[in-house]
C-alpha cells in the first residue's frame, strides 16, 4: 500500500493505493460511507474491498472525502479527482471502475453519469431509499450487493434498479445482513466480485 495526497486546495485528500502484484487489469476508485455518520476510508468494508480488488489484479485507490462535507457536489468532485489521480498511476487504457459502500456507492453511481470513461460500477449497500438513482440510458454496467435487512436499500429498491437498467444492472441480496454489514464484510465483497465477468 502507498499513501499520498490528491486533489487541489482547499480539498486536498488523503489516499491509499492498493497495487496488484503485476500490471493491473483495471483501476478502481473506492468511495467510503457518509463522513457525517462516521464514514472514513478506513471503514472495514472499504478496506476489505480494496484489498480483494488488488488480490484480483486491480489497482484500488481508497481516499477520504474532503471538508467541508457538501452532501453530494463536493464529494463527486473528490471522487472525480481520485479517478484522475489513479489514472495517472496506471498504464494508459486501463479500464476504470467506480466502487462504493453506502453513501460512497451513491457517489460512484452518480459519478458514472458524469464520466464517460467509467467501465463499470460496483455498489455495496447503495442507500437508494434515501438517495435515489436511475441508470442512464447510455450508462455502464452496474453490480450491486445489499443486505436483505437493509432499511436504506430495500430488496424492492434493488429489484426496481435491476428492472430500470435494461440488462445492465445485476444485484444480489445478502441474506440476514443489514446496512452496516458488521462481520459480513468478506461475504459482501465476495458476493459482489462474483457478479463480475471472469
Amino acid at each position: 500500500m502507498t499513501a499520498f495526497r490528491i486533489g487541489t486546495p482547499p480539498r486536498v485528500l488523503d489516499a491509499v493505493l492498493h497495487a496488484p502484484a503485476s500490471v493491473p487489469t483495471a483501476a478502481a476508485v473506492v468511495c467510503h460511507p457518509h463522513p457525517e455518520y462516521g464514514g472514513t476510508m478506513e471503514n472495514p468494508v472499504v478496506v476489505t474491498t480494496a484489498t480483494a480488488l488488488a488480490a484480483r489484479g486491480v489497482a484500488a485507490l481508497r481516499f477520504a472525502f474532503g471538508r467541508p462535507f457538501t452532501g453530494g457536489p463536493g464529494e463527486l468532485d473528490d471522487a472525480d479527482a481520485a479517478c484522475d489521480a489513479l489514472r495517472a498511476r496506471v498504464p494508459d487504457g486501463t479500464p476504470l471502475v467506480l466502487v462504493g459502500y453506502s453513501f460512497g456507492a451513491w457517489v460512484a453511481l452518480a459519478l458514472s453519469d458524469r464520466r464517460r470513461d467509467v467501465a463499470r460500477v460496483l455498489a455495496i449497500a447503495p442507500p437508494l431509499d434515501l438517495l435515489p438513482w436511475t441508470p442512464a440510458a447510455s450508462g455502464c454496467p452496474v453490480a450491486c450487493v445489499a443486505g436483505d435487512r437493509d432499511p436504506w436499500c430495500a430488496p424492492a429498491r434493488l429489484d426496481a434498479l435491476v428492472g430500470a437498467g435494461g440488462g445492465r444492472v445485476v444485484a444480489r441480496a445478502l441474506a440476514g445482513a443489514d446496512h452496516f454489514l458488521a462481520g459480513r464484510e468478506d461475504d459482501a465483497v465476495r458476493t459482489l466480485l462474483a457478479l463480475l465477468p471472469s
